[in-house]
């Protein structure tokens, strides 16, 4: 690393330091008191659960009632069945009171038998000096106000100690005739539920026991529950966090203690099985944690995160790592962006260990255990993709030169080697076939043949025209019609090679749609005079961008890879060869041994062959010639199912000289970009994975919604910033390198989103099969119909109504009162604009009438890049 990398490293690492010293401020808050009011107490441990009977022993009762010792005056308990019945008679020697609870539910059977056992033991235990029968019960809807008061009429008749039942404050005020059946008021101040910020939750608490304090003068008024949660979910301003737990917990204590207030701090330890009736956050409540350990500071100022320091120095050699790869040859990158890189770098690596550190925390199941690991597995992949998207738009817009920018001077006639040009024709429209080769006619190069493969077309009507026209144009024009020949086009092209003229040193590929401009080859031969130059590719364009406004569309979005992407690959000598303009050195050629005809992007293939065996590739960006471009929507997606499918096939194909093992002359930069390259095309696939699971949360969030809660705030900040931050590469470069309006990058942005879903499913097929057959872009195909392009958009008009319906459902079942759940609402709109980008675009398709110039001219400026 330079020394000005280096610079730039540590500037940002401080930046990233300062950042988190700065959040993690220590804040002063009041002392815990030497001795609280009492805790509520459920002394289960981790693996214990109360709904299914699996109760603590008696000895670990006792322990936690010793560790609670001369730090509260007394604890509460809410049930007395298995060995809880046994606390207050536990809880004697250490010198606790203890109020009892009777639990009421729904089984009136039970809710019997517990309340005769409950005013036993309270009739037994001097040290109870409270009774409770309920908690929560009217909130619950569990019984009547009826028989809810006929048990504590006949508990006040049994015990001659204080009952009541405990309920939130609302409740107290809604039902001021419950009042008048309890000796006293048990009301539960938990600010979260009512989604305040922990700043202002104190004096919310405060102002609800001088409110019930009013409405019930008479009554003595007793906390029966007040807490925060150290983790979960948030709701509404209200974040569940250790910090925020000691914050609130130590300044209500304050208060409480100088008013003299009775109160329950909600509670002495964590519960995890509270989570099957409360969601994730009722895990959360208590002062210690499951393993007895206090989770904050009884005295000492809070910080936010304790463990800062540490994240921030993982967080930082997980950049420095990232960024050895990315300065490792970055002379041409200027200060800004290599600065560019640090702050995405730093900003990624801080993320992902942040997000792994906050998962970490929570009380891990089978089901948590594999839901982190699938969501980190997932985010792994977002951060690489954003990754390799900033590394992408740092070299397309911060290079200071282009460094294998290539100027030969042109040849002689008698200095040009000879090229064959190979035009391999399937069903295709005659006229179009002729006009191809009219213009091939024209080029300015003295030494060349057209070869024209045409193989497998049955009609002799559409292939008899080309051959007499191949006829008419003299003995450079050879004609071939070969049925059956297999191997598709790679067939075809390796058929060509065959018949190719022995003096011929270039081989030239067309597609049989190209007009190509007469400087073509003279313009680009002459790169040859390297040896060790195998290809040169110009870009791959169009000529019909003018005809619909769908045309425009896709025009706009092919413009992006030929004048962002394939410069910045072109920098590392790891272009994609696209097989139309392209020109490969017939040596080369035989020596990888032609085509592949197991694979349907043979074209790409074999550019990569080429470079396994050390040779050159060089792309100019300057336009050679023009085809058409497919003219329906679904066309267009069965055109990039096959360059994604192919890319699937290359990827399992060259896996051991891409990812190691295998002996080549594959150097770092260019594994990266063939990996790198394809990788979001991987992501679209694992998307489609991701938006199926997210459909089933959401309808488990529908079904069961006090269950299942929604995914974690930070892995829905993740998703959402990567679509942030690819939007604003894809405007920046568009606007900047290739030029385009703004009504064409939102084109091209929405034609490119609406080919996910087709990538997606490309890439799952190419995970699990080996070959598809090869799909021809059909050309000047008759436009469809309306009803056909719903038709075409089906697949993604049905998970498109399938996430709006989730996003109603959840709207209507849940509200967006909480953040977890109102990001979670937003990430499922956001996964639903490619769908919805696939039914509009299918929908322009189908009206060709539309005009190319609501989008733009087609005609764009000429693009910065490298040139011949």
């Amino acid at each position: 690393m330079t020394r000005a990398n280096l610079i730039i490293s540590v500037a940002v690492a401080a930046l990233l330091i300062s950042i988190l010293a700065l959040m993690n401020r220590p804040e002063p808050e009041p002392t815990w008191p030497a001795k609280i009011s009492g805790f509520s107490f459920s002394p289960l441990r981790e693996n214990q659960d109360a709904l299914r009977e699996i109760y603590p022993t008696v000895e670990e009762i006792d322990a936690d009632l010793q560790l609670l010792q001369g730090k509260a005056k007394a604890v509460r308990i809410y049930t007395v069945a298995g060995t809880l019945g046994e606390i207050p008679a536990l809880a004697a020697p250490y010198g606790f009171k203890v109020t009892v609870g009777s639990w009421v539910d729904g089984r009136l059977e039970n809710n019997e038998t517990e309340l005769a056992k409950a005013i036993e033991i309270v009739n037994q235990h001097p040290n109870v000096n409270q009774f409770m029968v309920g908690n929560e019960v009217m909130l619950r809807a569990d019984v009547s106000k009826a028989q809810l008061i006929d048990y504590l009429e006949r508990a006040r008749k049994a015990v001659k100690v204080p009952v009541s039942t405990a309920e939130p404050w609302d409740v107290w005020i809604r039902n001021p005739d419950l009042a008048q059946h309890v000796d006293f008021i048990s009301v539960h101040l938990l600010p979260y539920w009512e989604g305040l910020p922990a700043e202002q939750a104190v004096g919310y608490a405060l102002d609800k026991v001088k409110l019930l304090k009013a409405t019930f003068p008479n009554k003595r008024i007793l906390i029966g529950e007040v807490g925060w949660p150290s983790n979960g979910r948030n709701r509404l301003s209200a974040v569940a966090s250790e910090s925020n737990e000691a914050i609130f917990l130590r300044q209500f204590l304050n208060q409480a203690e100088k008013k003299g207030y009775e109160y329950f701090v909600m509670e002495a330890f964590d519960q995890p099985w509270k989570q099957k009736t409360e969601g994730s956050v009722g895990a959360y409540w208590g002062v210690y944690d499951v393993d007895r350990q206090p989770k904050f500071e009884f005295d000492k100022p809070i910080v936010k995160t304790p463990e800062w320091r540490i994240l921030g120095v993982i967080s930082v050699v997980v950049a420095a790592i990232i960024l050895t790869f990315f300065f490792a040859d970055s002379s041409k990158l200027k200060t800004t962006g290599r600065s560019f890189l640090a702050i995405v770098a730093y900003a990624a690596a801080s993320a992902a260990v942040w997000i792994v550190y906050d998962y970490t925390q929570q009380y891990m199941s089978f089901a948590t255990v594999t839901v982190g690991v699938l969501l980190i597995v997932g985010m792994i992949g977002v951060v690489l993709v954003l990754l390799i998207e900033a590394h992408e738009w740092a070299e397309a817009h911060w290079i200071r030169d282009h460094r294998r920018a290539i100027s030969i001077d042109r040849e002689s006639n008698e200095e040009l080697p000879m090229v064959s040009i190979h035009v391999p024709c399937y069903n295709e429209p005659p006229d179009m076939v002729i006009e191809t080769l009219d213009a091939l006619a024209q080029l300015d190069y003295p030494h060349y043949e057209v070869i024209v493969i045409d193989n497998n077309t049955k009609d002799p009507a559409v292939w008899q025209p080309v051959a007499a026209h191949c006829a008419k144009l003299g003995d450079r024009f050879r004609f071939f019609h070969v049925d059956p020949l297999a191997g598709f086009k790679a067939g075809a092209l390796n058929f060509a090679l065959t018949n190719t003229d022995s003096e011929a040193e270039i081989i030239g590929v067309i597609d049989s749609d190209y007009t190509v401009d007469p400087n073509w080859l003279r313009d680009l031969v002459p790169q040859f005079q390297r040896p060790s130059m195998a290809i040169v590719q110009a870009p791959q364009d169009y000529r019909d961008g003018d005809a619909s406004a769908f045309k425009a569309m896709c025009y706009a979005e092919y413009r992006g890879f030929f004048h962002i992407g394939m410069i910045t690959r072109n920098e590392r000598n790891a272009i994609i060869q696209h097989g139309t303009m392209t020109l490969v050195r017939r040596s080369t050629l035989e020596e990888v041994n032609g085509w592949g005809e197991w694979c349907i992007t043979e074209d790409a293939d074999l550019g990569l062959r080429i470079f396994e065996h050390g040779y050159e590739a060089n792309y100019v960006a300057k336009s050679y010639g023009r085809g058409v471009m497919p003219d329906t929507f679904t066309d267009f997606k069965k055109q990039r199912f096959r360059w994604a499918y192919g890319a699937m096939q290359i990827l399992r194909h060259h896996a051991g000289e891409l990812f190691g093992g295998k002996k080549t002359h594959l150097n770092s930069w260019q594994k990266y970009h063939f990996i790198g390259g394809w990788l979001p095309w991987v992501a679209d696939g694992m998307n489609l994975i991701f938006n199926l699971a997210a459909l089933a949360w959401s309808l488990a969030m529908i079904i069961s919604p006090h269950h299942v809660d929604p995914p974690l705030v930070m892995f829905s900040m993740l998703p959402l910033a990567f679509f942030v931050f690819k939007i604003a590469k894809m405007i920046y470069l568009y606007r900047s390198r290739v030029k385009a309006s703004v009504a064409q990058t939102i084109s091209a942005a929405m034609a490119g989103l609406a080919l996910s879903h087709t990538i997606s499913l490309a890439i799952l097929s190419g995970l699990v099969t080996k070959s598809k057959p090869f799909f021809r872009t059909p050309k000047l195909a008759t436009n469809q119909r309306l009803l056909k392009a719903l038709a075409d958009s089906r697949e993604e008009g049905i998970l498109l109504l399938a996430i709006w319906g989730s996003v109603i459902g959840l709207f209507f079942r849940q509200g967006t009162g909480s953040l977890d759940l109102l990001l979670w609402v937003i990430v499922m709109l956001v996964q639903s604009i490619p769908y919805l980008s696939a039914v509009w675009v299918s929908m322009i398709s189908a009206f060709p009438g539309i005009p190319a110039r609501w989008v733009g001219d087609a005609r764009y400026p000429d693009t910065p890049g490298q040139q011949s």
